[in-house]
């Protein structure tokens, strides 16, 4: 077990390397540079879906087909360097930095955004060296539209979502197929005789019961004999059972996906409160769905004077202020405000408004009330802060 502790040997710093990872990776946003760069790939990845679009139409694509042609070797210049870069600064990603750099590399390749990065490119370099349907290489392109997933929080959440719940969903699927199985062999043995045509086999009879099962209907093939449509009614009923079941298994993915995801944004924020840091493992269980997360930009207005105070803040990161006409009082990371205008009812004496971008958590005054039939230590404690006057975390 000791081993697991050893401490490891830091490989030594790199500069440019490092500052190469912040606004790729780490900066999200936060940093100009990282968002001239994240808007930069979502242009150019919007841009070349338009393109590839755009060039089916034929007049467009006869007449702009150099254009075109220019457009992706220029796309595919800028996403190889995309994909070096990640590969170059995988040393600095936090869980590899102690991995041989090589290994650090492998590791991040493998992760299923380097892998969607790769396959955006690979086909114009299949087509150098391989000869290939171009039709096909163009339809691969779309595969550029996936590398979304990395900026849209909620197609990758989707992806998770997918990947997490694979299990049931193919569960799912085999019960689709067997369905679909019985419903053809069914159908055929009714049916057969009447419309040898439509329904002279098994495979033949597949596609009436898939587009039955799936409530399609397209009405090409429908059974004639009466024992044949009461079969058929049964099947869209079934169908629509059958289908009922992937919705379901991906809402409740999505349901417990978000959980996770608030768990343990909301952990990582408390953890940076001393006040919130100091309790045990129950008290965080109770104390955690009471408390919500908000990610804050800078100059907005927090808590308004002259208004009643419906909620405290406490703040995991960034400065609040609240301007006194005497003095200005600032809050910091691990400090909390709006409990004294919350308890008493009344309006702030001061507005409180973001310095910085900033990340609170939010705890309304009913949550408040019943943290105090929970925990009342904890409660009672922040009554007395917030009544202590010589602090300022009130």
């Amino acid at each position: 077990m000791q081993r697991l502790y050893r401490p490891t040997r830091h490989r030594p710093p790199h500069p440019l390397r490092r500052a190469v990872y912040e606004p790729i990776e780490v900066g999200r946003g936060d940093r100009i540079f990282s968002r001239i760069f994240d808007a930069s790939i979502l242009t150019l990845i919007l841009l070349n879906v338009a393109a590839f679009v755009l060039e089916t139409v034929p007049a467009y694509g006869a007449a702009y087909a150099s254009e075109f042609e220019a457009f992706n070797v220029f796309s595919v210049a800028v996403f190889t360097l995309e994909y070096l870069l990640r590969l170059w600064t995988a040393v600095e990603v936090p869980f590899l930095r102690h991995d041989p750099p090589w290994k650090a590399r492998l590791k991040l390749a493998a992760t299923p955004a380097l892998i969607i990065d790769l396959l955006a490119i690979l086909p114009f370099y299949v087509q150098a060296f391989f000869s290939m349907d171009l039709r096909i290489l163009r339809v691969l392109r779309l595969l550029r539209f996936l590398k979304l997933s990395r900026y849209s929080p909620a197609l990758h959440t989707l992806m998770r979502v997918l990947f997490n719940e694979r299990r049931s969903l193919l569960g799912a699927g085999l019960l689709l197929v067997t369905a679909l199985l019985f419903a053809s062999s069914g159908i055929y043995l009714i049916e057969s005789h009447a419309q040898p045509d439509k329904f002279g086999s098994i495979p033949a009879s597949a596609w009436w019961a898939m587009a039955t099962l799936t409530t399609v209907g397209y009405g090409d093939i429908v059974p004639v004999t009466p024992l044949g449509r009461i079969f058929g009614s049964f099947v869209m009923v079934t169908g629509v059972c059958i289908l009922a079941l992937p919705v379901a298994i991906i809402s409740a993915g999505f349901s417990q996906e978000t959980s996770r995801r608030d768990f343990v944004v909301n952990w990582s924020l408390m953890s940076r409160i001393p006040l919130l840091a100091e309790l045990d493992a129950r008290e965080v269980s109770e104390l955690m769905p009471l408390l919500h997360a908000h990610h804050v930009p800078p100059k907005s207005e927090i808590l308004k004077a002259g208004l009643p105070a419906r909620a405290m803040f406490f703040v995991a990161s960034g400065k609040v202020r609240m301007q006194h006409p005497e003095a200005e009082i600032v809050f910091e990371s691990g400090d909390f405000f709006g409990a004294t205008a919350m308890l008493t009812g009344d309006s702030p004496s001061a507005p409180c408004i973001t310095a910085t971008k900033c990340r609170l958590l939010k705890l309304h005054a009913e949550d408040f009330h019943r943290l105090e039939l929970i925990n009342p230590r904890f409660a009672d404690d922040i009554r007395r802060r917030a009544a202590d006057p010589g602090t300022v975390s009130r």
